[in-house]
């Protein structure tokens, strides 16, 4: 299972909007926020963090998982 972890902290309302470019979102009363993310993997044996600086790789060298060079995220 993957999981995207996106909190985002408001200086006002908690309520947000779409822009025009239907990507972007902004707080509705247009006071300044910060948002951002982590994408996790639940393996057997605990979580991957694939948002890692390194792609998790260290994580997983300390479970003695070693992924092929194509495989390797962030390679």
């Amino acid at each position: 299972m993957a999981l995207a972890i996106e909190p985002m902290i408001t200086l006002g309302t908690s309520a947000t909007r779409e822009l025009g470019d239907h990507w972007t979102v902004a707080t509705a009363d247009g006071s300044l926020a910060a948002h951002w993310e982590h994408t996790i993997a639940i393996l057997d044996d605990g979580p991957w963090v694939l948002t890692a600086p390194d792609g998790g790789q260290a994580q997983l060298a300390a479970r003695g998982v070693e992924l092929s060079a194509t495989a390797a995220v962030g390679s």
